[in-house]
């Protein structure tokens, strides 16, 4: 067996798989994200230890785990873990959509200068990234800064709580605006413009590299026998892009999650300043994505505060009767996705949740359709920016909670006019780490062979030509609304 952990943002995803690819077991453990402050969004890295640990103790309490063979973790982005020698946290993380770190921005713009950054890094120069975060301790935390050895990530704090072992992945190097992505290596020089330590970094390692072996502490605390191999693991996003079989040029993950996106996979790294560019799980590869802020997570309160007949359980299966008799385009009603200011491809901290178009017509079914179809928009939105940079995709292989709406992927099919295909692994990120785990170990021959053994094909979806015409009218709108608003939204 391989077992995959998954730092998400809501929650913690373990799950036990076989060789094939097959879920044997499974749980979700949830945490909470704090906002202190305006535009701050932060976690406890400890939290999300305890809902692992939590997690696997429930499995292994209904099945031996006796026969792992290996461990594999991935995490949500951008994480700036300050921890000290001995790996405690020094102070809460600032996760993904943390954005308090703007003053640091300007700072590097004008130190170091944007242009001379993006080309080393090929990222934009935007607060939510890791190395903003850090200067931020340093400015406001001195303390904090100089008593911490390294700065973690999501997926690395794991792998240390469970080796004693510190890391970092070659998927999350993009983080870090002194990492050069066409070498993928640290730039110490750019590091000490900037004003960090760079031995504050720990060492990097490819994504399938064993970091270490389950501690006898961790055995305790999990139920994972002591000495198992444990791989360095890798970024949510492109675990789970592997994890939907996506390992050749031009083949393309569409996340459906609580962020949303996209992430196709490329020979060589191709940039762009409105998209984001990092190395993928797979050696020699790489991956141009779209993160979107509130993908899932629009319908999650859309559903959350006006849905609340949704049961939790099955609520894609009442969302999509809900919407069923809701005409393609929602009778002229528009969303904007921003609830949390946006990512790409706008890069705007300011942008804020827009409803558009409402009249006395206008019903609860219509406001949740339409939040179906914003988040598509989005998603053509980032895919049109990539086509813009040199990167075309045909079908999109998608993952996450929406794959379980079949209205919403075809929506997804309409607007984008991409075929959608979805992989019968509901959980493609903790799968995908689960294989980076089993080559690491030697379980497959190489990603080929894993992708054959492990991925299968449950549902596809076309583009409606009755409806392509009706989302082309609503996306130019969708573009056009925010470039009015965007004025309004900044004051």
């Amino acid at each position: 067996m391989l077992l995959g952990i998954d730092i998400g943002t809501s929650a913690c995803k373990v799950a036990l798989f076989d060789y094939e690819g097959k879920i044997l077991a499974e749980r979700s453990q949830s945490y909470p994200v704090y906002y202190p402050k305006p535009g701050w969004a932060q976690q406890n890295p400890d939290e999300w230890y305890k809902a692992v640990c939590d997690a696997l103790l429930y499995i292994s309490s209904k099945i031996d785990l006796k026969d792992v063979k290996a461990v594999g973790v991935g995490g949500q982005s951008w994480s700036c873990i300050p921890v000290d020698q001995n790996g405690r946290v020094l102070y809460n993380t600032p996760i993904w959509f943390d954005v308090r770190a703007k003053q640091e921005c300007e700072m590097l713009k004008k130190a170091v200068g944007e242009n001379k950054i993006f080309d080393l890094c090929k990222n934009p120069v935007e607060p939510s990234y890791t190395t903003p975060k850090a200067l931020w301790f340093k400015r406001n935390l001195p303390d904090i800064y100089k008593n911490t050895r390294y700065f973690l990530q999501s997926n690395s704090f794991i792998v240390y709580k469970l080796t004693g072992k510190f890391s970092q992945d070659r998927s999350q190097g993009y983080g870090h605006f002194f990492y050069d992505m066409d070498k993928g290596c640290y730039n110490d020089d750019m590091a000490e413009i900037m004003g960090l330590d760079i031995n504050k970094f720990p060492k990097i390692f490819d994504c399938s590299d064993i970091v270490g072996h389950i501690t006898k502490n961790a055995s305790t605390e999990t139920g994972i026998p002591e000495g198992i191999p444990v791989a360095a693991g890798g970024l949510d996003a492109a675990c789970a892009t592997l994890g939907a079989g996506v390992i050749e040029n031009g083949q393309t993950q569409e996340q459906g999650g609580q962020a949303g996106g996209m992430s196709i996979c490329m020979d060589q790294p191709i940039a762009d300043r409105k998209l984001i560019v990092g190395n993928h799980v797979v050696p020699g590869k790489w991956l141009l994505q779209g993160g979107t802020v509130a993908g899932g997570a629009s319908m999650e309160w859309f559903s959350r505060e006006f849905g609340r007949c949704f049961g939790e359980d099955e609520i894609f299966k009442k969302i999509d009767k809900t919407v069923s008799d809701v005409p393609c385009g929602s009778d002229g009603l528009i969303f904007l996705p921003y609830l949390n200011g946006e990512r790409s491809p706008i890069w705007d901290t300011n942008a804020k949740g827009v409803y558009y178009g409402i009249t006395f017509s206008t019903t609860k079914a219509h406001f949740a359709r339409s939040v179906m179809e914003g988040v598509a928009y989005s998603l053509r939105h980032n895919l049109e920016t990539a086509y813009n940079a040199g990167a075309e995709c045909d079908t999109l292989y998608a993952v996450g909670g929406s794959c379980n709406s079949d209205i919403w992927m075809q929506i997804k099919a309409d607007v984008t006019k991409k075929n959608i295909e979805i992989p019968d692994s509901y959980n493609a990120a903790a799968l995908g780490v689960a294989i980076l785990a089993g080559v690491g170990v030697g379980k497959y021959e190489d990603f080929d062979d894993a992708v054959r053994k492990t991925i299968n094909i449950k549902k596809r979806f076309s583009p409606d030509d009755r409806n392509v015409k009706i989302y082309d009218e609503g996306y130019e709108k969708y573009l056009r609304i925010y470039e009015n608003l965007k004025g309004v939204m900044s004051e």
